[in-house]
């Protein structure tokens, strides 16, 4: 079982590391780690190069974690009678340690690509794509809670944490996989100390409220 769970993690990590903001923003003469909040993250695209490259880039994050989480399982010991469809996601029963080994090593090579230097965004749109496949409706009500809490104080941070939060808090209120409620868990954990510097600013006052750049006139 170790050989194919490393497999994944390789996976995984490769496919995470994939610099999609910062080549996207070097294709508009624009180095993203030296610009707005130095992150190659779809927000920080969408702030400096408007909606057509943030949109862009938040897809391509998305499947950074929806791919790896899918070959996570390729890895593991799975049967017909094992693979079932069921209303809270794809239920992969031999290969859950896959699936999710492939994502969190998604999450951990686009926060830390070695591709650039280690650095990268704070894993939130390819924690998305990857619990999209586990968990899609907590995903989905994680997704509003982002949603409301963006359009109500227009900080992306805030927003972000708090769909955080809401992840585990629904999988564990729908009876979710246990295996499943620990990771969701894991990951909001993760994506909360990755925003340990704009929580520092939330609470100071400082943090900037989301601007959007205007896209160029034709």
């Amino acid at each position: 079982m170790l050989f194919p769970i490393l497999i994944a993690a390789a996976a995984g990590y490769l496919m995470g590391s994939l610099p999609f903001g910062y080549l996207i923003a070097r294709s508009k003469g624009v180095n993203i780690f030296e610009v707005g909040s130095k992150s190659s993250g779809a927000t920080n695209v969408l702030r400096v190069l408007g909606k057509g490259p943030g949109y862009l880039v938040f897809f391509l994050d998305m499947l950074k974690g929806a791919v790896p989480t899918l070959v996570g399982s390729v890895f593991m010991p799975l049967s017909v009678s094992e693979a079932s469809f069921t209303g809270t996601g794809i239920l992969f029963s031999g290969a859950y340690p896959g699936m999710i080994v492939g994502l969190v090593a998604a999450i951990i090579g686009h926060s830390f690509s070695c591709f650039t230097k280690f650095r990268g965004g704070k894993g939130v749109a390819t924690a998305t794509g990857g619990f999209l496949v586990l968990l899609p409706v907590a995903t989905l009500i994680a997704g509003a809670v982002w949603i409301m809490a963006f359009y109500a104080s227009r900080y992306v941070s805030l927003a972000s944490i708090l769909a955080a939060i809401a992840l585990p808090a629904v999988a564990f209120l729908r009876h979710e996989p246990p295996l499943l409620q620990w990771l969701a868990l894991f990951i909001a954990v993760l994506v909360i100390v990755r925003h340990r510097a704009n929580i520092v600013r939330l609470r100071n006052g400082t943090e900037n409220k989301f601007v959007k750049k205007k896209d160029p006139a034709p």
